[in-house]
């Protein structure tokens, strides 16, 4: 598919979400605003949110309270999200669609490995390729996805929490190959190739950044059909069929840094979001062309990622760093063991 084409597809997409209107982008503006990474683990969508102190921090947006109806008195039918709060990341399951309804990490260069601050003494360097894809058993079995699902699918497995943001442990690593962080992506040009160098995009944050907060969503976005209406339409993949195909792929990002190093209590707030289609891109697509607003995700997904406030005080990521992807080409299958086991049969 063009260049054009495929930037242009998902812009108007989740533009027809909020009835072809374009949201403005978000105020610049500076403040005080100390860091705390405390997370409420409520079963409820996740939000960066001001605390009393000042400090942007990880909570939820509302408070699970018990229904009294009587209505209910054998029991609540749902729906329910599972809450899975892993080592490296936190995610929400999408019983119904049997994948991720959104995941949350905090990216540092110590989580990333790139110090030693926090892994454990006696671990070594994780590596993927001893890592394997399964299925998560934490889960009601009739609501899991299966490695059956996606066999001979067409699709890849793809990681919405990438197995290189685990390098605090091989265990943390591990959870990233739970079938509940995975969704069905489209493999080369996408998974393998521009979704993969978003990824490298986000780890690469850090660099310029003291703490990187990183939401990934799957959505189901409308398209105009010839008869001049919109439909959401998307393959279920699995025999019976049990895993939903997202039609497109949100990114959300919120990265901080102290203003200047005689403030370092004193941090610059930034934010973003792109949505790609879960479609083949060339390498050369600008990523600035995927560009959203937050609160066209939120709308689109259901979700409150971040406080008005938090959106308020931040300004635009791409106005604080380079929004470019650097194009890696992993074509060889040698150099990546778990394309291998992708076209393996389920055991």
């Amino acid at each position: 598919m063009p260049s054009a084409a495929v930037i242009h597809a998902a812009c108007f997409a989740v533009g027809a979400i909020v009835g072809g209107g374009v949201v403005s982008a978000v105020a610049s503006t500076k403040r005080q605003i100390p860091i705390a990474t405390s997370v409420n683990t409520s079963v409820a969508p996740p939000i960066i949110e001001m605390g009393q102190s000042g400090g942007a921090k990880l909570s939820n947006a509302v408070t699970v309270s018990a229904l009294s109806s009587p209505v209910l008195k054998y029991g609540h039918p749902g729906p329910v999200p599972d809450l899975l709060v892993r080592k490296a990341y936190t995610a929400a399951y999408d019983r119904r669609l049997r994948h991720p309804a959104w995941t949350a990490e905090h990216l540092t260069l110590a989580s990333l490995g790139k110090s030693n601050q926090q892994r454990p003494s006696g671990d070594g360097s994780p590596d993927r390729s001893n890592s394997t894809f399964v299925e998560d058993e934490s889960l009601p079995a009739m609501f899991r996805a299966k490695l059956q699902d996606y066999f001979r699918s067409g699709y890849d497995r793809g990681h919405m929490v990438p197995a290189a943001d685990a390098k605090l442990s091989q265990e943390a690593m591990n959870e990233t190959f739970l079938l509940s962080n995975i969704a069905p992506q489209v493999g080369a040009g996408f998974n393998r190739h521009y979704w993969a160098y978003l990824e490298d995009w986000c780890r690469r944050l850090t660099g310029s950044f003291s703490d990187v907060y990183v939401f990934t969503v799957p959505l189901y976005l409308p398209r105009k059909d010839a008869d001049g209406k919109f439909r959401v339409t998307y393959e279920v993949i699995g025999s019976p069929p049990n895993v939903a195909v997202p039609t497109h792929f949100a990114k959300v990002v919120l990265a901080s840094r102290p203003l200047s190093p005689s403030a370092p209590d004193t941090l610059e707030i930034s934010a973003g979001a792109f949505v790609l289609p879960n479609a083949i891109i060339p390498d050369d697509a600008p990523l600035e062309s995927f560009v959203i607003p937050v609160d066209v995700v939120e709308r689109a997904a259901g979700l409150n990622l971040f406080s008005d406030d938090v959106k308020a005080n931040s300004k635009h990521i791409c106005k604080s760093t380079k929004c470019d992807v650097v194009v890696r080409r992993f074509d060889d299958a040698q150099k990546r063991p778990d394309m291998r086991r992708a076209i393996s049969a389920p055991k």
